[in-house]
């Protein structure tokens, strides 16, 4: 018998990039009829779920014991998970898909910004260097609302405070959603010592949606009676960019490099700037282009390590 041929991991990661690509697309379709913090637990939810079924399938797993202290982790994690998503799907109503996609993209420069203090991990010298290169083009996504960059030079209307304070929101949004990716980043980091990736998503996932439908009670917000599409589009907002995706990036994580990985990671503002352009005629500005491009070359700086000099 001829041996079975494995899938070419780069195809893969491929899929995974082209996967989570589609979250703020599904996203931008269901805010027409629900809200941000109702659309991140009926995704959590979801996935939940799934989750939770895939571990009733036989697979090796980590079978360390958790202490007080890991249990403590694993709820903290899922609170910073409901804060990533309630945060970043909430910018997309202030803010073009690709603004706040590469903002949230963000979240490898904090992890590095916070990893000597957290995990006691040193960062390059020239993680600083790609911090600010990425803050240019933050600038530059800010004054993209009131602003547009032309032949002539910067030209901006009348009403730069009311348009400039509804980017600069969404832009808040979105970097706090960066930053709760972060502690959630951290955390998984420490666990995945002790459970298996499985395991880990799966109670963190379920501690995210058991937050996030406390929320939407206490707040009163509408959970059912939505019409089916919009429930055909939350289960794909949870199978295809929430399981699908991360669950191939993860999987690549084990086969290939690192910094292969993260580099690839930036192609999805990228693919969701596409999709935007295709499905929802939202074309970037240049401003935007200009800030994007800005911050994926401050994180290619950040992420990439330096080069080892040549033993002599």
């Amino acid at each position: 018998m001829k041996p079975k041929k494995s899938i070419n991991p780069y195809l893969l990661l491929l899929v995974g990039i082209l996967a989570v690509s589609t979250a703020a697309i599904l996203i931008r379709l269901i805010l027409l009829e629900a809200s941000a913090l109702v659309i991140a637990a009926y995704r959590l939810a979801i996935s939940a779920l799934i989750s939770g079924l895939l571990l009733l399938i036989p697979h090796k797993s980590k079978r360390t014991q958790l202490n007080r202290k890991d249990i403590g982790l694993l709820v903290l994690s899922g609170v910073f998970l409901s804060a990533h998503f309630a945060a970043w799907i909430t910018s997309l109503e202030f803010i073009s898909v690709s603004s706040s996609v590469i903002l949230v993209t963000t979240t490898p420069l904090w992890v590095a910004l916070l990893s000597p203090v957290v995990l006691k991990e040193k960062v390059s010298s020239r993680f600083y260097w790609g911090m600010a290169v990425a803050i240019i083009g933050g600038i530059c996504i800010a004054i993209s609302g009131p602003c547009r960059l032309n032949a002539v030079g910067l030209s901006c209307t009348g009403s730069v405070f009311e348009r400039g304070s509804q980017t600069l929101w969404g832009m808040a949004l979105a970097l706090f959603g960066a930053w709760m990716a972060s502690g959630y980043m951290l955390i998984g980091r420490k666990m995945r010592l002790k459970m298996d990736n499985l395991s880990y998503t799966t109670a963190v996932y379920t501690v995210s949606a058991i937050v996030l439908i406390l929320v939407v009670i206490l707040r009163g917000e509408k959970v059912l009676g939505y019409s089916p599409q919009i429930y055909a589009l939350f289960v794909a907002l949870a199978v295809i960019p929430q399981l699908l995706g991360h669950s191939v990036l993860n999987y690549s994580l084990e086969v290939l490099p690192a910094t292969v990985v993260s580099m690839a990671l930036l192609g999805e503002p990228i693919g969701s700037t596409i999709l935007a352009v295709i499905f929802l005629n939202e074309i970037p500005s240049t401003l935007e282009i200009i800030g994007g491009i800005f911050i994926l070359l401050g994180i290619v700086i950040s992420v990439l390590p330096e080069s080892k000099p040549n033993a002599v």
